[in-house]
């Protein structure tokens, strides 16, 4: 057909049925003709965004994308099956979300599949969340759950992994997908495989397919890609490999012809777009949080310690105090939760349960594949960055690696060999270096963990984001799924006011003073009531006395174990301690106790009484005048005080008057 043929198809066949009523035309003849008008009117309405590089009036959609993120979108958008190629980096998600909204607002699309690996599925979800106001939903659980989720059509995003994608395949067609993206498409590169063969079964008017990477090896790996979105483009994989591949006597590839024919072909439905190219356009830093799935093991170690944590808070909330030991408890407790996050490694140096690893070099493959840029990682505990250390050696990647064993005439060498060597693309680190480096080399840096205090997150980004960078940079926030990390992105949102010189920097953590620690213990308890924080999967078997290492041991606990019966709080009211048996309750005596001993320690030393002093005393700057200022509960508490002043004072005159007849 020409290009008015496909236009007067309709007239066509009836003349060529009244010639011979035997006349036929198949069915994939018949939707390529189908698809090529439908494009034609996608086109035709969108001609004139694509000039001005505009998008359509878009209701749903929460941000302005970049421009080159504009021209991406319009480009799937008009292609309605194509692969967007960009660098990482680039926001081919937001692409392919804006991809979505233009075709759910303006092409009547309805049921929008994503498929993506395991560990970004919540990613997605969170993404979506972000940039729109559309619904969506995380297909999961059993069979007949996922069934029943595909048949509901109550979110306009569903999102479901590979994995899920094979085993739920006649279910998916069933639920007819108007478009379906698919995240990280390298996994259908090998047309060979179980994943690759059913997933080109998927059946949808309209798909996104997302990878950095297009060719990694070989050309059959664009053949596959391109397979999904347009089975006929690139004719039989014999003759494609044929036409394009040059090998020796021995079958061995030794290179390849007409690449630019390929390109030709495919111009229509790949895009790609490296950094260089729209380096103008981007903004100098992008911070992205990547939420990460934990592993059952993981899990069951969080639960665990977010128990004996919330037993803490409890407590402190039916006492309004806590010991010295039960201070230090509650913080090794909540970094022993942060530590699990990353692996089970920190904590016991014998297993490895862990996703972020994987996570992590899934990015510094397509980082370091995509050009010459340099990635700066940190982690806050160093027998993690070991862990990392043991990876890019068997990769044979080239890294510096400081840490708080790192004598400090041996640091200067790293940094110059980051910063100057091109075979050294990796600098690993602890918070040993979160200040005082410049690592303008690097323009990504990927946080492992998050510190409780923001100020060292920004030491941290300041090694790379900083005066003199002339590239944009990149940060990525490793963020465990349903833990107390993804708690403080969401709930506590970092605020210094919190955690500030708490747990990072700052006085002795069990040492800090009541008011300040009474604003920490808010802040916990905030973050453990937060519906983030629940990695909860029952009974680990998980010894509490483990060390916790920020480059130092922290010595092992003494005293009684937490999890005694007696610390355990019901829902009940705490009993009302009143004056007459206020001194049988072993609380009020545990309290007055650790008050005297605290206070004798303060006034034996000279400078914890000076800073004492300066805690109570507070000087009116118009009179010069000096007052002691002691916080209270509330105004009733300083009228019972005075009464029972007043009371004492009448009971010594008397005593005084008794004293002075007698």
């Amino acid at each position: 057909l020409n290009e008015k043929g496909y236009d007067e198809i309709h007239s066509l066949l009836q003349k060529a049925f009244r010639i011979d009523s035997a006349f036929r035309a198949y069915d994939d003849a018949l939707n390529h003709i189908i698809s090529v008008r439908e494009q034609k009117q996608r086109r035709n309405f969108l001609y004139p965004f694509i000039e001005k590089n505009k998008l359509p009036h878009l209701n749903s959609l929460k941000v302005k994308p970049f421009p080159y993120q504009i021209g991406g979108i319009l480009f799937c958008a008009s292609a309605g099956r194509s692969i967007l190629a960009d660098d990482m980096g680039l926001g081919k998600t937001v692409q392919s979300i804006g991809v979505a909204q233009l075709l759910h607002e303006h092409m009547k699309v309805q049921k929008v599949l994503i498929v993506c690996p395991t560990s970004l599925k919540y990613q997605w979800q969170s993404e979506i969340k972000k940039f729109t106001t559309a619904t969506v939903e995380v297909v999961e659980g059993n069979y007949l759950k996922r069934s029943r989720a595909y048949q509901q059509n109550e979110s306009l995003y569903k999102i479901i992994t590979y994995n899920m994608a094979v085993n739920d395949i006649d279910l998916i067609n069933a639920y007819q997908p108007d478009l379906v993206i698919l995240d990280e498409a390298q996994r259908i590169k090998n047309w060979q495989t179980r994943v690759s063969r059913t997933l080109k079964k998927l059946q949808s008017k309209y798909c996104v397919v997302l990878t950095g990477t297009p060719i990694e090896n070989k050309l059959q790996e664009l053949y596959s890609l391109v397979q999904f979105v347009n089975p006929l483009i690139l004719g039989s994989l014999y003759n494609f490999i044929s036409a394009h591949e040059q090998t020796d006597n021995t079958g061995k590839v030794v290179g390849y012809k007409g690449l630019d024919k390929i390109k030709e072909k495919l111009s229509e439905l790949l895009l790609r777009r490296t950094r260089s190219q729209v380096l103008q356009q981007l903004p100098k830093r992008m911070d992205k949080n990547l939420f990460v799935e934990i592993t059952d093991e993981q899990k069951k170690m969080h639960s665990e310690f977010q128990d004996q944590v919330n037993i803490l808070v409890n407590k402190w909330k039916r006492i309004g105090f806590l010991s010295e030991e039960d201070r230090q408890k509650l913080l090794i407790r909540l970094n022993q939760m942060r530590m699990v996050c990353n692996s089970t490694f920190i904590l016991d140096q014998e297993t490895n349960h862990q996703t972020k690893l994987d996570e992590l070099f899934s990015i510094l493959q397509e980082v370091l594949s995509s050009g010459e840029e340099k990635i700066v990682i940190f982690s806050q505990w160093e027998r993690f960055t070991r862990l990392i250390a043991l990876e890019l050696d068997k990769l044979k990647i080239g890294y510096a690696n400081l840490n708080g064993f790192v004598p400090g005439n041996k640091r200067k060498h790293l940094f110059d060999r980051f910063n100057n060597e091109a075979d050294c693309r990796i600098f690993l680190s602890t918070d040993a270096g979160g200040v005082g480096l410049n690592l303008q080399a690097g323009s990504w840096l990927i946080n492992m963990d998050l510190p409780w205090n923001p100020a060292v997150l920004e030491q941290r980004i300041a090694r790379i984001y900083r005066h003199g960078q002339t590239k944009p940079v990149n940060i990525i926030n490793l963020v465990a799924q349903s833990t107390i990390e993804h708690g403080m992105i969401g709930k506590l949102n970092f605020k210094t006011a919190l955690f500030k010189g708490v747990l990072d920097n700052g006085e002795p953590d069990i040492f800090m003073g009541d008011s300040k620690f009474n604003l920490f213990m808010q802040g916990v308890e905030d973050l453990m009531n937060d519906k983030s924080v629940t990695a909860a999967v029952g009974d680990s078997g998980i010894s509490p006395e483990i060390p916790v290492e920020n480059n130092a041991e922290v010595p092992p606990e003494t005293g009684e174990d937490l999890m005694d019966t007696d610390e355990i709080i019901s829902d009940k009211p705490a009993k009302d301690i009143s004056a007459a048996n206020a001194f049988n309750q072993p609380d009020f005596m545990q309290t007055a106790s650790t008050f005297f001993s605290q206070f004798a320690n303060i006034l034996s030393d000279p400078k914890a009484s000076q800073n004492l002093v300066s805690q109570l005393t507070r000087k009116d700057q118009s009179s010069g005048q000096t007052y002691i200022q002691i916080p209270v509960a509330n105004e009733d508490v300083v009228k019972q005080v005075v009464g029972m002043l007043i009371n004492l004072g009448g009971v010594l005159g008397k005593v005084g008057a008794i004293s002075k007849n007698s």
